[in-house]
């Protein structure tokens, strides 16, 4: 599932923020590499996702959208070489979001997955981190005479 589309490009930075799909110069935006990109940049943003929520998502938030869209920009700006400190800089600042939300400090507002809907007491929120296990086998105390 992609998380944007080629009109949220031009909704956020306009139409003249596809000149990198442009790779022949003749001024015509080639829809099928932006259409690869928007599905590249869905695929990395699953990878951080993944880790913490079923995925596909019921709804996309507008933070997955806006960092879909500079992920894309990005990758076609490479592929052109023509890639600028701006299109490096909101690639990186989208994959440190990504990575806060993989690590559990930031998280997606979205309704849908908060609320326990079938009442079981299991809502389908974002999956909880374990931060303790079962205790351990091979401590120091236990190899202490070892």
């Amino acid at each position: 599932m992609a998380y944007a589309t080629q009109s949220d490009i031009t909704d956020l930075y306009s139409a003249d923020a596809l000149y990198v799909a442009d790779r022949d110069g003749d001024g015509t935006v080639e829809t099928d590499a932006v259409t690869r990109a928007l599905e590249q940049a869905s695929d990395e943003i699953d990878s951080y996702l993944a880790v913490r929520y079923r995925l596909p998502l019921p709804e996309v938030p507008g933070i997955l959208r806006q960092i879909a869209v500079d992920f894309a920009l990005y990758r076609l700006a490479l592929s052109r070489d023509v890639l600028s400190d701006e299109h490096r800089r909101r690639y990186e600042d989208g994959r440190d979001h990504l990575k806060r939300i993989a690590e559990g400090r930031a998280a997606l507002h979205l309704p849908s997955l908060e609320a326990d809907l079938d009442g079981d007491g299991e809502g389908d929120g974002p999956t909880p981190v374990v931060r303790h296990g079962p205790p351990r086998l091979f401590s120091r105390d236990k190899m202490r005479d070892f």
